[in-house]
């Protein structure tokens, strides 16, 4: 199968409707909607959880189960203190930058609706050359315009409030996908993605096949941990996004040797089960496939690690997608790696068979 046909017009009018719309941890709900219309006409049937995450399934009465795995949150703030001035200090809700902050758009999630504000900071002519402040989380803030804590209560906004940043999807360099969030809505994307593929060139697998868009990665890997014990697949191969280290100030030594472009990233770590990382290696050499590889120590820090550890151990791969300036809201990823991703996840299902074992041992 080309990739050069792989993602349609339809795709990418979705993927851009989905990176845009805000799923931050916690409040995935509105994402998940989206993600599942899409869904619909490719899967049996959907299984969702208290907490958000989505599944769609294909032969749900199979006994044995396979699970491809991408999440749907953004990282993003919560309002933690208001002043009598009107301004709001922040918390963290999950990975949130406090260096891109200043100056930055964002949306105040209310229960009135959206009410927009700007990260302030102090212009370059007040701040004092020898005594110069990063920013930090103790002194970012955002403005409403208001004047007083009780001009923004009437707004709606209270302790609590999600907050998130408005930057749209764009395309760079006819190639280049640039949003927030592509950390990682593109996993949910391009699982999505390969349930159309199956469905299209009429592929009948011997097992079900739970197609999971994850809730709260950002915070713990918790709706993989919670999801993986109501479905207790037999493997998972899990998508999310790793960094390209060719741009300034990442040391090679430390975090690998990693481009957007060259291909999906094949993960090495204790959580990955060494078949079921054989078994894609080899579905990618015989498929022509570029990869590249990444060692990622004790843990890999996605829900890798909470399907590998779940159910007295589940076979577990990782395949990532090399990103740019991770947690930022100019995320950026090759098309072509997108697509490879699919083909590697699609032509790896093909290769599973019905009740394999991908034991230790043998």
């Amino acid at each position: 199968m080309s990739t050069a046909s792989i993602l349609k017009d339809t795709s990418i009018a979705f993927l851009e409707s989905y990176l845009n719309n805000a799923s931050p941890t916690g409040y995935e709900s509105e994402g998940q909607k989206l993600w599942m219309n899409y869904l619909k006409p490719y899967v049996d049937t959907f299984i969702t959880d208290t907490y958000g995450t989505a599944v769609g399934v294909i032969n749900p009465d199979a006994p044995f189960k396979v699970v491809i795995e991408g999440h749907a949150d953004e990282i993003s703030w919560y309002v933690n203190y208001i002043t009598d001035d009107g301004l709001l200090y922040v918390i963290r809700n999950g990975g949130s930058d406090h260096q891109i902050a200043p100056s930055k758009r964002v949306h105040i999630h209310t229960r009135k609706g959206i009410v927009k504000g700007v990260f302030g900071w102090p212009a370059i002519h007040t701040r004092l050359r020898d005594k110069e402040e990063s920013p930090k989380i103790s002194n970012i803030f955002i403005d409403l315009g208001c004047e007083t804590k009780e001009q923004v209560e009437a707004m709606g906004v209270h302790v609590g409030c999600v907050i998130t940043y408005p930057d749209e999807f764009m395309i760079l360099n006819e190639n280049k996908f640039v949003c927030r969030a592509i950390d990682n809505r593109m996993g949910g994307f391009m699982i999505a993605e390969v349930a159309r593929l199956l469905h299209e060139n009429k592929q009948k697998l011997p097992f079900g096949l739970y197609i999971v868009n994850s809730v709260q990665e950002e915070i713990g890997l918790r709706g993989a941990e919670m999801i993986a014990h109501t479905i207790k697949p037999n493997v998972a191969i899990v998508t999310d996004v790793c960094h390209d280290t060719t741009t300034p100030m990442i040391d090679k030594k430390v975090e690998g040797d990693l481009k957007m472009g060259k291909g999906p990233v094949i993960a090495y770590a204790p959580a990955v089960q060494n078949k079921l990382r054989d078994l894609i290696v080899a579905t990618a050499e015989e498929n022509k496939i570029p990869f590249q590889r990444h060692a990622t120590s004790r843990a890999t820090g996605t829900d890798t690690d909470a399907f590998a550890y779940s159910n007295g151990g589940v076979a577990s791969a990782l395949i990532s997608l090399p990103l740019r300036y991770m947690h930022t809201t100019v995320e950026m990823v090759h098309r072509e790696d997108v697509e490879n991703v699919i083909q590697l996840i699609y032509e790896s299902l093909l290769k599973i068979e019905n009740n394999e074992t991908f034991s230790y041992f043998n």
